[in-house]
């Protein structure tokens, strides 16, 4: 059978919606937070080398860039299809890809002829380096797209902050082009104390912060859900954290081969006004926003908030359906979603938020909505009388109804 008749027969099952199988995501600079849900026996799974399982990737048609040892479909979310009682996987990209507007909607098709985003947890024990994601300007000097992203911290996933629950975001204002110059050269010269010309957030459970490409940044260890463009692009400045020495290949990890060594280069990549904003909380914090006057969706079973809206490029919800509540709920866009909490049906699926997954098992908490699906409205069942179901979806860019 072809990729397009499965794709096709998928789709026809679920109704327009997809089932996804967990797909796990490992780093080798990364100690993982044992925060979202796999077996403690298999955050090493795939060896020391590889280093520990820290992410999940959500609805991902990108692929993970992990260096020469990444698995072949590392990144990569696989729909699971059931053929006569017998569960077939196929990728998510090669369905899209098959099926086009049938699945993510004519207008996004038409534009980007692909799924333009992905979410994430993100899940580290200690922080991670102050580093930058390139725009789509120097992304695209090594074939790849620019990355904006966005964090959300769900309350379901943070019963502890880890090690240091702190982000640094940006330049601390009136340091200077030549400061961060010398701490970029002094990169293996052991600490090059870049986040001293930075300044660090705490972070709060159910709350939310924007990061556009060209942002320095130094994600703190909360378990993160993160919305993103399909892009995995980034650089490392900062050498040492968490007594945890980075390595320089890092350091020049988005780099064109033609500028290696460049320093200069590594400086055009910072968005100076950006990075330098004096007001960076009021302008990249989210607070959640009620997508429509809370008394009205509490009457009517639910509450839902946008949680990611600051950028074009994706967006993001969290709606959660009361205990016993029987809602239809209607999106004008296709998107993935993620079980945080509860269970119940949504269409003709089960959803269920499993407390540990194996790796390579399969579950039911996460899904794929067409747009067809979404605008004709989505059925979803709490069957719990008093645990409220929770999942966070997301968006691709331009979503008609993300107007703030």
């Amino acid at each position: 059978m072809s990729i397009a008749n499965i794709a096709a027969r998928a789709l026809e099952q679920g109704k327009g919606i997809l089932r996804l199988a967990p797909n796990w995501v490992p780093r080798s600079f990364c100690v993982p937070g044992r925060r979202i849900k796999l077996h403690p026996d298999d955050y090493y799974i795939l060896g020391g080398e590889r280093g520990g399982i820290d992410e999940r990737w959500f609805s991902s048609t990108t692929a993970a860039e992990n260096g020469p040892l990444t698995g072949d479909h590392e990144g990569l979310s696989f729909i699971v299809f059931n053929d006569g009682g017998k569960e077939e996987k196929i990728l998510l990209r090669d369905a899209i890809d098959e099926l086009k507007g049938a699945i993510i909607g004519d207008r996004l098709w038409n534009e980007y002829k692909s799924w333009p985003m992905y979410s994430k947890f993100f899940d580290n024990m200690g922080p991670l380096p102050h580093h930058i994601h390139h725009n789509d300007e120097h992304a695209a000097l090594i074939g790849q797209k620019g990355k904006p992203e966005a964090y959300y911290f769900p309350p379901q996933v943070n019963n502890h902050g880890g090690d240091f629950p702190y982000t640094f975001f940006g330049i601390a204002p009136g340091t200077t082009k030549d400061q961060i110059l010398e701490c970029l050269k002094n990169f293996t010269k052991g600490d090059n104390k870049i986040t001293s010309y930075s300044q660090a957030f705490p972070l709060d459970p159910g709350t939310g912060w924007d990061v556009p490409p060209g942002m320095l940044h130094a994600p703190g260890s909360m378990c993160t859900y993160e919305p993103q463009k399909a892009s995995d692009v980034f650089a490392m400045y900062q050498s040492l954290v968490n007594e945890a020495v980075i390595p320089e290949a890092l350091l020049w990890n988005g780099t064109p081969q033609d500028r290696m060594g460049d320093y200069e280069q590594l400086l055009e990549v910072i968005d100076w006004e950006l990075n330098v904003d004096p007001n960076v909380r009021e302008n990249r914090f989210m607070a959640p926003v009620p997508v429509r006057p809370l008394e009205e969706m509490q009457a009517e079973g639910y509450v839902e908030n946008w949680i990611c809206y600051k950028s074009d490029a994706f967006g993001a919800k969290e709606l959660t359906v009361l205990p016993g509540a029987s809602v239809v709920i209607k999106d004008s866009a296709a998107y993935g979603m993620i079980m945080m909490q509860g269970h119940g049906t949504m269409g003709d699926w089960p959803i269920e938020t499993p407390t540990m997954i194996r790796y390579g098992q399969l579950t039911h908490d996460e899904y794929f909505v067409t747009e067809a699906a979404a605008k004709e409205g989505v059925k979803i069942v709490n069957l719990s009388p008093t645990d409220p179901i929770v999942m966070l979806k997301h968006f691709g860019p331009q979503n008609p109804d993300m107007v703030l």
